[in-house]
């Protein structure tokens, strides 16, 4: 909670989540991702529900912004707009708070509009199959987003597993949403239903795991990689099957899930180097501490016995960023940090997973102080990911 606690900070008058320190700035996707471990779990429900209604009034053609790094809002994300609809759906289903639901309805409704008749970047559902595909060329726009030259290097466009598995859980959240402001969601439902069926159809691998994407520009991509976890992780889960826990074995470690496994082609087992070396190896086999998040809670709803998989982090607390979970480490062992020393979303998922396996109880309201003020620029030249 102490290490959490370093991350929330007042800008402008406003909460804002620091991504890493101490070179990221507020990143919409890590805050997002970051959001129930930094705010529900640290006692912080009210500025939490401010940075939501904030976050929201940013929303431009359906898109959450991702990053005011560079002094301007830049839209280039799939996922953090519909990790914010998560985000919300968490707040309303821990807290019980219908009153920011009610608020931010709205921004929901048109969040879905426009991911249904389609946005920026190739960013829409197939009206054939209730899938959601994304992709332009010379961008990627999930969480692996790292690009060298300009060209990205794990694109992923076309219909990937998480997105399709956060645009799953976003239908039932505003489907509860509505009904909660005594509107229908039969409509949600539906769609709800076509997607799920899709997904299953589509992404099911015969070893029990999920392709990571569909209908990609050169087919379907059955790498092994860590995404595949949200269809049983998140609340409102696409499937049940301990098949999907057992197919990312090869991607654990001690400090966190692999982005790629070690037997296949491209993967790159240190990330070390200059720029271009260090973002070619970035979700090519590097390993997020922030993934344990989903390990942990697609186990839990699958009833899969995975042990203690946060152990390994006692003592990485003490080896990079001091009393904190760094973004990232090696592939290869002894799996040693590497990126910023001190990560949001990696301490969040930490102390997110801690509570779901340990059973301790969520922080009191007020456990924690306000917001401090931003920290002054760092020295280095802030990292723009991608």
């Amino acid at each position: 909670m102490l290490a959490a606690d370093a991350f929330v900070v007042d800008v402008a008058g406003h909460t804002e989540v620091v991504a890493g320190y101490p070179w990221f700035g507020a990143w919409s996707r890590d805050t997002m991702t970051s959001y129930e471990g930094l705010f529900l779990d640290t006692g912080r429900p009210a500025e939490g529900a401010a940075l939501l209604r904030h976050y929201a009034s940013v929303v431009s053609e359906g898109m959450l912004a991702n990053t005011a790094d560079t002094g301007t809002l830049e839209y280039n994300t799939a996922d953090a707009t519909l990790w914010f609809v998560h985000a919300l759906g968490r707040h309303v289903e821990r807290t019980g708070d219908d009153g920011l639901g009610s608020d931010l309805l709205p921004v929901v409704d048109a969040i879905l509009a426009a991911h249904l008749a389609g946005t920026r970047y190739g960013i829409g559902v197939d009206p054939a199959d209730g899938l959601l595909r994304q992709g332009q060329p010379g961008y990627a726009l999930t969480w692996m987003d790292a690009r060298v030259d300009g060209n990205p290097v794990t694109q992923r466009a076309g219909k990937a597993v998480e997105l399709n598995a956060l645009w799953l859980r976003d239908l039932a959240v505003a489907g509860r949403l509505r009904i909660r402001a005594g509107r229908s969601g039969d409509e949600l439902e539906r769609l709800g239903r076509q997607a799920r069926h899709s997904f299953v159809a589509r992404f099911l691998r015969g070893d029990g795991g999920l392709l990571d994407v569909v209908d990609g520009p050169a087919g379907d991509e059955a790498a092994t990689r860590p995404n595949m976890l949200l269809a049983a992780s998140l609340p409102d889960p696409v499937l049940a099957d301990p098949g999907v826990v057992h197919a990312v074995a090869p991607l654990l470690t001690p400090l966190g899930l692999r982005s790629l496994a070690p037997d296949a082609p491209g993967y790159r087992g240190r990330h070390r180097g200059g720029p271009a070396e260090r973002d070619s190896a970035y979700h090519q086999g590097t390993v997020w501490p922030w993934l344990l998040g989903p390990y942990v809670d697609a186990a839990v709803r699958t009833g899969t016995p995975v042990g203690d998989p946060l152990a390994g982090l006692e003592r990485h607390l003490s080896e990079w960023g001091l009393g904190s979970v760094s973004e990232t480490a090696d592939g290869d062992p002894p799996h040693a940090g590497t990126g910023c020393p001190f990560q949001a979303w990696s301490v969040a998922e930490t102390l997110r997973s801690w509570r779901v396996l340990h059973g301790a109880p969520s922080a009191t309201a007020g456990a924690l102080p306000r917001p401090r003020s931003a920290p002054s620029a760092p020295a280095e030249p802030v990292i723009r990911r991608g």
